[in-house]
């Protein structure tokens, strides 16, 4: 069953072309856009997760991710 998003995929897409362009803007190779990106997600998770539930999230985060890259 297909997930409901809270965001319109135009709120979604809109977000995900910036930060496709601000990498490729910066010549970011596939390690360097790795490590922006992975700054990012911890500096989302210790300023916007409550730190009770930063573990759980991360690794739901973890799982979700996993299955995005499995093709699941």
């Amino acid at each position: 069953m297909p997930q409901q998003s809270k965001f319109s995929d135009v709120e979604f897409e809109t977000l995900m072309n910036d930060i496709v362009f601000a990498l490729e803007k910066n010549k970011a190779g596939r390690d360097l856009s790795l490590m922006a990106l992975g700054n990012v997600i911890t500096n989302i998770f210790q300023h916007q997760v409550n730190s009770q539930q930063r573990q759980k999230m991360a690794e739901q985060f973890t799982q979700v991710l996993m299955k995005s890259i499995n093709g699941k």
